[in-house]
Protein backbone atom coordinates (compact mmCIF):
# COMPACT_ATOMS: atom_id res chain seq x y z
CA UNK A 1 0.00 0.00 0.00
CA UNK A 2 1.31 3.44 -0.88
CA UNK A 3 1.32 6.34 1.50
CA UNK A 4 0.82 9.75 -0.02
CA UNK A 5 2.52 12.06 2.41
CA UNK A 6 4.78 14.92 1.47
CA UNK A 7 7.03 16.59 4.00
CA UNK A 8 8.88 19.69 2.89
CA UNK A 9 12.09 20.94 4.41
CA UNK A 10 12.17 24.67 3.89
CA UNK A 11 15.85 25.46 4.17
CA UNK A 12 16.33 28.25 1.66
CA UNK A 13 14.58 30.88 -0.36
CA UNK A 14 13.39 29.80 -3.80
CA UNK A 15 15.89 26.95 -3.99
CA UNK A 16 14.86 24.11 -6.28
CA UNK A 17 13.61 21.09 -4.40
CA UNK A 18 14.67 17.54 -5.00
CA UNK A 19 11.70 15.24 -4.51
CA UNK A 20 12.72 11.79 -3.26
CA UNK A 21 10.67 8.72 -2.46
CA UNK A 22 11.54 6.74 0.67
CA UNK A 23 12.33 3.22 -0.51
CA UNK A 24 10.64 1.55 2.47
CA UNK A 25 7.74 3.79 3.49
CA UNK A 26 6.92 5.15 0.00
CA UNK A 27 6.59 8.62 1.53
CA UNK A 28 7.87 11.70 -0.27
CA UNK A 29 10.18 14.30 1.07
CA UNK A 30 11.46 17.39 -0.67
CA UNK A 31 15.04 18.33 0.06
CA UNK A 32 15.84 21.99 -0.48
CA UNK A 33 19.59 22.10 0.08
CA UNK A 34 22.34 20.12 -1.63
CA UNK A 35 23.98 19.49 1.72
CA UNK A 36 20.86 17.85 3.11
CA UNK A 37 20.14 15.50 0.20
CA UNK A 38 20.75 11.89 1.29
CA UNK A 39 22.21 9.15 -0.92
CA UNK A 40 19.59 7.97 -3.41
CA UNK A 41 19.03 5.53 -6.26
CA UNK A 42 18.00 6.89 -9.66
CA UNK A 43 15.19 5.41 -11.71
CA UNK A 44 15.92 6.68 -15.19
CA UNK A 45 14.43 4.64 -17.96
CA UNK A 46 12.86 4.69 -21.40
CA UNK A 47 9.52 6.37 -21.09
CA UNK A 48 6.48 4.53 -22.36
CA UNK A 49 2.85 5.46 -22.85
CA UNK A 50 1.80 4.77 -19.26
CA UNK A 51 4.48 6.28 -17.05
CA UNK A 52 3.46 7.38 -13.57
CA UNK A 53 3.79 11.11 -13.08
CA UNK A 54 4.01 12.79 -9.69
CA UNK A 55 0.53 14.22 -10.25
CA UNK A 56 -0.79 10.70 -10.94
CA UNK A 57 0.86 9.43 -7.75
CA UNK A 58 -0.57 12.22 -5.61
CA UNK A 59 -4.06 12.58 -7.08
CA UNK A 60 -5.27 9.27 -8.51
CA UNK A 61 -6.51 6.30 -6.50
CA UNK A 62 -3.81 3.71 -5.75
CA UNK A 63 -5.73 1.06 -7.66
CA UNK A 64 -5.60 3.20 -10.82
CA UNK A 65 -1.90 4.09 -10.49
CA UNK A 66 -0.94 0.47 -9.87
CA UNK A 67 -2.43 -0.45 -13.27
CA UNK A 68 -0.09 1.87 -15.17
CA UNK A 69 2.88 0.14 -16.81
CA UNK A 70 5.35 2.50 -15.14
CA UNK A 71 4.22 1.55 -11.64
CA UNK A 72 6.19 -1.71 -11.64
CA UNK A 73 9.38 0.20 -12.53
CA UNK A 74 8.96 2.34 -9.41
CA UNK A 75 8.09 -0.64 -7.25
CA UNK A 76 11.10 -2.67 -8.35
CA UNK A 77 13.44 0.30 -8.06
CA UNK A 78 12.37 0.81 -4.44
CA UNK A 79 12.83 -2.89 -3.72
CA UNK A 80 16.32 -2.89 -5.23
CA UNK A 81 17.29 0.31 -3.41
CA UNK A 82 16.14 -1.21 -0.12
CA UNK A 83 18.11 -4.41 -0.79
CA UNK A 84 21.19 -2.29 -1.55
CA UNK A 85 20.78 -0.29 1.66
CA UNK A 86 19.72 2.91 -0.11
CA UNK A 87 16.91 4.74 1.64
CA UNK A 88 15.76 7.05 -1.14
CA UNK A 89 14.80 6.93 -4.82
CA UNK A 90 14.61 9.67 -7.45
CA UNK A 91 12.19 9.02 -10.34
CA UNK A 92 12.79 10.90 -13.58
CA UNK A 93 9.11 11.13 -14.52
CA UNK A 94 8.45 13.20 -11.37
CA UNK A 95 10.45 16.27 -12.27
Amino acid sequence: MRVRVSQQLRLGHNEPAMRLLNSTTWEFQEFMSGNDIPPYAILSHTWGDEEVTFDDWESKPSSEVEQLQGYDKIKYCCQQAFEDGIGWVWVDTWV
